[in-house]
């Protein structure tokens, strides 16, 4: 499913349709009825996480104040003078998941606590799936036949068609009203507010990082190729535990995490892709057999892992008992 960088490259293409009043809609989408978005206008576009929001008002009342136009105003009240607390991130300089994984992750989304009041509201969430994206101005078309044989086009969850003339396309996303959005930059490896401390001290606790590392409460955005890819790189095997794990190696591990995360988005915003040295890999760079396992905590959620057991050797745990190499 989508992971940080893309869904900010999605926010990005809704941002300049933010202002636009909605002038006709269409979509399958059984969440929400999609004609309440009629003559709405578009006043705010948000991502936190895996997370879109998009903040919607009746076109005749006043635009009102972005979010980063109010984070600004709380700023200059407050006498703070940080130009780089004017927003809640900046942008820093097709494999896919098998359908038994995307289930997995879709019961581990449902399970995510929810928004912060939530119920009716203007603001609409949403979260994509396997496969899901946004489409500015286009649609998206089959590139290959389906299971049937036939060359079907996706078929769109929301489409939003807007008074200049643009439209927006969603594809293979959960959407619901909240009041608000649940938001914690603290926590979003993408946020220029992100908490290194608190991720550190998560990272150090007695449980495998691979599992750490996809727990949003610290790690907001992160997603299984990010995992695999920053475990590789900082050469610590997945079932590693982070108590035993010197503070360096954390350091370590963290600092891949936020580098490769902004270059991966860096990457995205110049139309490149991502080409991965572990993730879906039968060697490693160097040539070795890499091992793939389903690693994940007892009864809780499982996810696709590789690494490679010279590149990434077991440590041993503070018991003396070597990590578990399934």
């Amino acid at each position: 499913m989508p992971e940080g960088p893309s869904v900010r490259k999605f926010q990005l293409l809704t941002s300049p349709f933010v202002g636009q009043v909605v002038a006709k809609v269409g979509g399958s989408s059984r969440k929400i009825n999609v004609n309440d978005l009629n003559a709405l206008r578009l006043q705010d576009s948000q991502v936190h996480g895996k997370n879109l929001y998009l903040a919607f008002v009746a076109a005749e009342g006043p635009l009102g104040p972005t979010a980063e136009e109010t984070v600004l105003q709380r700023e200059a009240a407050s006498g703070a003078s940080s130009p780089a607390q004017g927003g809640q991130e900046q942008v820093r300089a097709p494999q896919t998941h098998p359908q038994d994984e995307e289930l997995q992750e879709l019961q581990h989304s449902r399970a995510e606590p929810l928004d912060d009041a939530e119920g009716p509201g203007n603001w609409l969430r949403f979260h994509f799936g396997l496969f899901g994206s946004i489409r500015a101005n286009e649609f998206s078309r089959a590139n290959k036949a389906n299971k049937r044989g036939d060359w079907k086009d996706p078929i769109p969850r929301l489409v939003l068609h807007f008074e200049s003339g643009g439209f927006l396309v969603f594809y293979n996303c959960r959407m619901h009203w909240c009041s608000s959005p649940r938001a914690d930059p603290a926590s979003d490896i993408l946020s220029v507010e992100f908490h290194r401390g608190r991720a550190l001290d998560a990272l150090s606790a007695p449980d495998p990082v691979c599992y750490t590392l996809l727990d949003q409460r610290y790690f907001s955005g992160l997603g299984n190729i990010i995992k695999n890819e920053i475990l590789y790189l900082a050469k610590i095997h997945p079932l590693t535990q982070g108590s035993v794990l010197a503070l360096s190696d954390l350091e370590r591990l963290l600092d891949c995490a936020i580098q490769f995360s902004s270059a991966w988005l860096h990457s995205k915003l110049h139309g490149k892709g991502l080409h991965p040295q572990i993730y879906q890999k039968e060697q490693c760079p160097l040539g070795h057999a890499v091992m793939k396992g389903t690693l994940g905590p007892s009864g809780g959620f499982k996810r696709l892992t590789w690494w490679c057991p010279q590149c990434q050797p077991a440590v041993l745990s503070g018991g003396g008992d070597p990590s578990p190499a399934t």
